[in-house]
């Protein structure tokens, strides 16, 4: 089984104000630096036990490409140590490692020698590559005609041909179309039944939550965040609306998950609630049941335009259902300090028995990403239950009309 633990590892790279300065530094050692050090990763600490999925994340720039060609060993540290026990498969840049003058199978020959794979190995695991990547022809033409898509469903397709102890994946997988998109991601979920350890990039929520046991948030080249899935994902997309004077609060809810929360504050939430038709509150609810979600909101400056908008969330953080005032063409305008404003959305709760959260936001237009006066996740958390439903499965009750009669002949 595979590990990977990181231990004070930092990567700087020299920066040069000009290609003269570097070629003095080189031929005249003892003139003095003239570079400066640019750190791009600085003190980063995990432990991947075997067998446990870890995604990262964070912004452009971050420092997670970086990290994973350190781990990869195709770049070297500055300073600290990377352990990794195990047979690893990585998939970083795209067509990494093929010669654009070879065709495919050529590549596949010397891009499975390179995994540790033996010819007659490869030759055994060719037809299986060939039928995952879904290529056609294309596998003996040169890898220079192929368009990014191929060039990954062939990446891939040699790096998962035979389960390693150890995966590393790129945000290569996010140029493949839908379909390849979910091949991949299957190969990936049985490698985990199966005991692999998993390495992950990603800017997909779903990818990351339905995957990945624990998340890593990097920002600014260190390690800013570490926990659930749910949890450091909802700190990023707070991390990603912040702005001059805005905040960023985490605390434990009553259920023990971590309520996020960011803003400005120019307007906030007072109240949520959930109630029924006769306006009790309610915190379990039946399935199709008509609720009502009440949010009272303060304006606590001078608010030119302001909108509300709700997502519902199962227990694993997957959106289920979300709108705002922006979509649906009732915003408030020129809303002065001190208003309060009082929300009503009703709506029939079709959903699957389990346990669901509400995230609220109030910002000036169609998303949390600008003027974020206030962005609350689990704001409120409820339960459905199905005691009147036919028993079936999934988040969503959708109720169907049945029909049944002999077909004709």
């Amino acid at each position: 089984m595979g590990t990977i633990r990181v231990a004070n590892l930092s990567k700087a790279y020299k920066q040069y104000p000009t290609r003269w300065a570097r070629l003095i530094e080189w031929l005249l050692p003892f003139s003095g630096v003239r570079h400066q050090v640019n750190w791009v990763l600085q003190d980063i600490n995990f432990h991947v036990a075997p067998g446990e999925a870890v995604g990262i994340i964070g912004m452009n720039g971050a420092g997670k490409s970086t990290l994973l060609k350190l781990i990869t060993g195709t770049s070297q540290a500055t300073t600290g140590s990377i352990t990794i026990t195990g047979r690893v498969a990585a998939m970083l840049e795209l067509g990494m490692g093929f010669h654009p003058d070879f065709s495919g199978r050529q590549n596949v020959l010397m891009a499975g020698q390179l995994t540790g794979l033996g010819t007659e190995e490869i030759a055994a695991l060719m037809p299986q590559i060939e039928a995952f990547a879904d290529i056609g022809e294309y596998i003996d033409q040169p890898v220079r005609i192929y368009s990014s898509g191929m060039q990954m469903r062939l990446a891939f397709s040699v790096a998962t041909a035979k389960r390693p102890d150890v995966l590393i994946v790129d945000e290569a997988l996010s140029v493949g179309d839908a379909y390849f998109q979910h091949k991949s991601f299957d190969r990936i979920r049985e490698f985990r039944k199966q005991g692999t350890t998993l390495l992950i990039v990603s800017h997909d929520r779903v990818a990351i939550q339905s995957i990945c046991d624990r998340a890593i948030l990097l920002d600014g080249g260190r390690l800013a965040k570490e926990g659930s899935p749910e949890e450091v994902m909802d700190f990023y997309n707070a991390l990603i609306a912040k702005r001059e004077n805005s905040t960023i609060a985490q605390e434990k809810a009553q259920d023990g998950r971590t309520q996020t929360t960011s803003g400005t504050g120019e307007a906030s939430i007072v109240e949520i609630a959930l109630v029924d038709e006769r306006g009790e509150m309610v915190k379990m609810v039946e399935v199709g049941a008509v609720v009502t979600l009440r949010v009272k909101v303060q304006a606590n400056v001078w608010v030119p335009r302001l909108v509300l908008g709700y997502m519902i969330k199962d227990r694993l953080g997957q959106p289920i259902y979300g709108i705002n005032t922006h979509h649906l063409g009732i915003p408030l305008h020129d809303v002065q300090a001190g208003n309060l404003v009082e929300y009503g959305f009703t709506f029939p709760a079709n959903f699957g028995a389990g346990s669901y959260s509400v995230a609220v936001a109030l910002t000036s237009s169609d998303t949390h990403l600008s003027n974020n006066y206030e962005w609350r996740d689990m704001a409120l958390l409820f339960n459905v239950i199905n005691t009147s439903k036919p028993v079936f499965t999934g988040c969503a009750w959708l109720e169907p009309v049945v029909t049944v009669h002999p077909a004709c002949q």
